[in-house]
């Protein structure tokens, strides 16, 4: 069994898994989980898919064709994930603890580059668990000796009650092809408006939106509780996650759009940052109890 880190704050509970992407493990308030609990087995392949979150890093989603081209050159890479390179290279990658205490924690991934990505880049993230939320500092630095691409994201899964709702607002979405990559960039259909807050249940979308403004509210009438996220200005993309059948869903606070990095020397607002050797790139996400 991989080891876990255990932070605790009153009632509330949070488990990080280091070796396993550095994910979160769960969360949960007294017995009522607030991200998703771990999925059978999850834990036993050493599967950040079937755990509650994990960092998207150096990128968030898809990338069109395994490969992207960057100052003149042409970089493959492998697929991870149905045939397709998927999240990047933090959660393929065990995690070291850099320090922790009750309610708080480190965790750093130095990369060297490789297969998974071919620039080097150092990234940290800080966890504080309190009683009523979450805060949830990511960063990452260009360790490389030249310019390079980075973007940053997180893949937080929820709870899918009967009656949990979604509220957010965005400017746009991304229509996409078969494989999931961005085409057009439209409004957002009536359909998939959650400004005034909808229930996740009835949608089957895996979309980016852009332009959610970094606030959203998740609701779960059944545990009178509510979850509020806010997201740090970097993170001006955000993809909603609901599969079909399924009783969990994933809102993912992310700084590019899925295939941004093929999309940088375009006018496509496309979130990829370019750094300089030492460059930061960094936000916080906050997540906020409240009853419902």
């Amino acid at each position: 069994m991989t080891p876990l880190l255990t932070l605790t704050a009153g009632r509330a509970r949070l488990r990080l898994a280091p070796a396993i992407g550095g994910s979160i493990a769960d969360w949960h308030l007294g017995a009522t989980p607030i991200m998703r609990p771990v999925q059978p087995g999850a834990l036993e392949a050493g599967d950040p898919r079937g755990l509650a979150s994990y960092l998207l890093v150096p990128l968030s989603n898809r990338v069109a064709g395994n490969r992207f081209s960057f100052a003149g050159l042409t970089y493959p890479l492998p697929a991870l994930l149905n045939g397709q390179y998927i999240h990047g290279a933090g959660w393929q990658l065990p995690w070291t603890v850099a320090e922790s205490g009750p309610g708080h924690a480190t965790l750093r991934l130095e990369f060297p580059g490789g297969p998974l990505w071919p620039f080097a880049f150092a990234a940290e993230q800080r966890f504080v668990l309190a009683e009523n939320g979450l805060r949830h500092d990511l960063a990452v630095r260009n360790a490389a000796e030249h310019t390079a691409p980075l973007g940053l994201g997180t893949h937080p899964f929820f709870p899918r009650t009967p009656a949990a709702t979604l509220a957010f607002a965005a400017q746009h979405v991304w229509q996409q092809d078969a494989q999931r990559i961005p085409t057009t960039r439209t409004e957002v259909p009536a359909a998939w408006d959650h400004a005034a807050g909808r229930p996740v249940g009835p949608l089957v979308l895996d979309h980016v939106f852009a332009g959610w403004g970094g606030r959203a509210r998740i609701t779960w009438p059944e545990h009178g509780l509510a979850l509020s996220i806010a997201a740090d200005p970097v993170f001006h993309h955000a993809v909603l996650y609901t599969p079909e059948g399924r009783d969990f869903f994933a809102f993912e606070p992310v700084s590019n759009m899925t295939d941004g990095i093929n999309r940088i020397d375009g006018e496509t607002v496309h979130g990829m940052a370019i750094l300089r050797p030492g460059e930061v790139l960094s936000g916080i996400v906050r997540y906020i109890l409240e009853p419902a």
